[in-house]
């Protein structure tokens, strides 16, 4: 992985009246009222205590970073879910949105050293961070090669913490493209202690995380019919 030192601009804090305003309208108003049934399955999931966590959900949709703020978002953990996102999603009036809300990008396929820095040390001060290990929308679900930089970076913030939990999540719609009505289901798999993969290499943990984010995709599918 290619590391740039070039300064990028990160912002650094969420605004609060945005991060309510963000909130109240997408959980009480759009998925409320969009979706027919709304199902989270817990699966027994539990982190253990003063634990640090990447949470690697599955990439089906634009809905996916909604639905996974209302099962791991503020108001169920006390903690906002930190996107990292890619450069071509922080264009524009939307970008300017996402920074007020905790986003941040990167380039896949060269990341900047001050974006690195930047997400380990949310990972050392505990708070969420969500990675799209697919790295794309991946509309239909074809396996993919997962990108490195999820394993990369939780090796790197595992240096400056003692706990990192990476959490494989599969999130399914009743359709293909969601619509008006239908219905979704987030799924958790259990937590993987990044300890006990510190030997893997980024092709066999990614297989690996591949196979727990399809497990959990599954359920998920299962749930909503499909």
């Amino acid at each position: 992985m290619n590391l740039k030192k070039n300064y990028i601009n990160i912002w650094h804090k969420i605004n609060p009246v945005l991060g309510f305003l963000a909130m109240f309208i997408t959980q009480d108003i759009v998925l409320k009222y969009f979706f027919s049934r709304k199902k989270i399955l817990n699966n027994n999931f539990s982190v253990p205590t003063n634990s640090s966590i990447i949470l690697a959900p599955t990439h089906r949709s634009r809905w996916d970073g909604l639905v996974l703020t209302m099962a791991m978002g503020r108001r169920i953990t006390n903690k906002d879910c930190r996107f990292m996102v890619t450069k071509s999603e922080m264009i524009g009036i939307q970008g300017w949105f996402l920074k007020r809300l905790g986003c941040f990008s990167i380039n896949q396929l060269s990341p900047s050293l001050s974006a690195l820095k930047y997400a380990i040390k949310l990972i050392e001060k505990g708070e969420q961070l969500v990675v799209f290990p697919e790295g794309k929308i991946n509309k239909y679900g074809k396996k993919l090669v997962l990108k490195e930089g999820l394993y990369r970076l939780a090796r790197l913030a595992n240096k400056k913490t003692d706990s990192i939990f990476i959490i494989p999540i599969g999130i399914a719609y009743s359709k293909v493209s969601p619509k008006f009505r239908s219905k979704f289901c987030l799924s958790f798999g259990q937590p993987i202690s990044m300890d006990d993969y510190l030997n893997f290499t980024i092709k066999d943990f990614n297989e690996f995380l591949n196979e727990k984010m399809l497990k959990a995709e599954k359920i998920a599918l299962k749930n909503v019919g499909r």
